[in-house]
């Protein structure tokens, strides 16, 4: 039979239909791969574009720098991403620049404190969903450990103090929040979301390690040693249990002023007068029931000491980075307590319910407002507090379009 019409058999046919089809994709594969070129790029760039934002980055002693940085993701179910849309500066940020925060290492995104709208929820997460107006709490609270079960979420076993600590914080237009459900708060309709920015941190430090701490009572007697931010949360705070008076002393005078206007009943420049005789001749040689440390270092946590009178209670709110004297030669015969306590926010339902009903302002502690972009030079008003006369300053979110130089 003549080659020309010989048949073929079976394995013949399938090699030729394979290599057809091999061949035919491989033309596709080609034309497909000039003209799709442009929309993959097109598509890396916007990609590229929405999954970095800009933060506030911790790098090193006395240096923080606006960068880019990746957005945060989802990590684990009951996680959720909120963007920031206000966020401030805490005194404690300030020790973590002077090195006394040893948890907290260079390259992390500071700030503990902001309000937001949840971006993305995770699976696990009911409470919230995208689109909701939400207060970031400065601890995070998986709310089932033994410590959250005791009323210490400060300490919970899977979070406490870590935003802006041991994890990206919110000093950034993205912040990731473990343990959402029990970490956010909603924002009530019809609240100025700027004074709730204050509730993150240094209302519920004021009131619990504060005012709480120190069993402020109806009648009692008050001094605040240091009326910065926290010192006047405390001041505002300790007004809702009525104590017969409230000492404020500092060595500011502007700061001083303020707290005269928010309710101080007396004022003490301890840089001018003898503070401990001050508050002795206010109290009838008796000293304060409940003195309230809140600076931070250890002349005034010395101060504090002489003004206790017996029976009395201090209660430590200012992070310390360096040793302090504890005087137990004139104080074992006092009655005295001694109080430490880092912030378990577990009043700030109660602080929430307060702003909103009017009966709580804290709007009248921010003295400066920067947008984002002026980030670094919010940090450096902020820390020159004497000079600027800052208390708390206000920083608003420009947009995510916005960019800065890596």
């Amino acid at each position: 039979m003549p080659p020309a019409s010989r048949p073929l058999h079976a394995p013949t046919l399938l090699l030729a239909a394979v290599r057809t089809e091999v061949r035919s994709r491989c033309r596709a594969q080609s034309r497909l791969h000039f003209v799709s070129r442009p929309r993959v790029v097109a598509r890396s760039t916007s990609q590229r574009s929405m999954s970095t934002m800009r933060a506030l980055v911790y790098r090193g002693p006395d240096a923080v720098l606006l960068e880019r940085r990746p957005k945060p993701a989802i990590l684990r179910p009951t996680d959720a991403v909120v963007r920031l849309t206000k966020t401030t500066i805490c005194g404690t940020d300030l020790h973590i620049i002077k090195g006394d925060v040893a948890t907290c290492q260079p390259g992390r995104i500071l700030g503990h404190e902001g309000v937001g709208v949840v971006d993305e929820a995770g699976p696990s997460v009911s409470a919230f969903r995208p689109g909701d107006a939400v207060l970031v709490s400065c601890i995070s609270s998986c709310a089932t450990c033994d410590y959250c079960r005791e009323g210490m979420p400060s300490h919970c076993r899977d979070g406490g103090w870590v935003l802006g600590n041991t994890i990206d914080g919110t000093q950034a237009e993205y912040v990731r929040v473990p343990h959402a459900d029990s970490s956010l708060y909603r924002i009530p309709d019809g609240v100025d979301e700027a004074a709730l920015v204050l509730l993150s941190d240094i209302f519920p430090t004021g009131l619990e390690c504060g005012v709480q701490n120190g069993r402020v009572r109806p009648g009692c007697t008050v001094a605040i040693v240091g009326v910065g931010p926290v010192g006047l949360a405390a001041l505002l705070t300790a007004q809702l249990y009525s104590p017969s008076k409230i000492i404020a002393i500092d060595t500011d005078p502007s700061r001083l002023a303020v707290a005269a206007k928010l309710g101080a009943d007396c004022t003490v420049d301890n840089a001018a007068v003898d503070a401990v005789a001050e508050v002795h001749a206010l109290t009838a040689g008796k000293g304060c029931d409940a003195v309230i440390e809140a600076v931070g270092v250890p002349a005034t946590f010395d101060l504090c000491q002489r003004l206790l009178a017996p029976g009395g209670i201090l209660a430590n709110v200012g992070v310390h980075g360096v040793p302090a004297s504890l005087h137990l030669e004139s104080l074992w015969d006092k009655n005295i307590a001694i109080t430490t306590r880092l912030v378990d926010t577990v009043t700030t339902p109660m602080l929430v319910n307060l702003v909103a009903s009017g009966k709580l302002q804290p709007l009248q502690l921010v003295t400066h407002r920067f947008m984002f972009g002026d980030m670094e030079k919010a940090y450096k008003t902020f820390g020159e507090a004497s000079k600027t006369a800052a208390l708390k300053v206000l920083v608003e979110f420009e947009g995510s379009a916005a960019e800065v130089s890596s």
